[in-house]
């Protein structure tokens, strides 16, 4: 068993999340200033992207972690999700609706699946 620390894993996964946050944020940003479409007409499309992100991020920190999957995978998405937390409850002073506690538990499923992907196809 390979004793390598998730730490590094775990960060990896985060910035990569993060990173596909603002790159998906910008493009529909800009997308959404440009037609007439709202954002309650592409509320869909927004969540598949932000699912996408997390299972992204979860998969790379599946394998850098190259063990234990699920378990990084779950740790980018909590952290992500404390980060999330933070921001909404000290920089706009609202805490988490029902709705987002399930989001968010979905962020935790979906970032423990994308570890335990990316730990398994990318094993040598």
């Amino acid at each position: 068993m390979n004793n390598r620390p998730f730490l590094p894993a775990i960060f990896s996964g985060l910035v990569v999340v993060m990173a596909g946050a603002i790159l998906a944020s910008l493009i529909l940003a800009s997308f959404l200033s440009l037609t007439s479409y709202t954002e309650h007409s592409i509320k869909w499309l927004i969540l598949f992207l932000s699912f996408l992100c997390l299972f992204i991020g979860g998969f790379v920190s599946g394998a850098k972690a190259k063990s234990k999957g699920w378990i990084a995978g779950g740790l980018t998405a909590l952290l992500f999700t404390i980060i999330a937390y933070s921001v909404s409850t000290l920089g706009y002073n609202e805490p988490f609706t029902s709705s987002q506690i399930l989001l968010h538990g979905g962020y935790l499923i979906t970032g423990a699946i994308g570890g335990m992907l990316g730990v398994n196809l990318l094993r040598s």
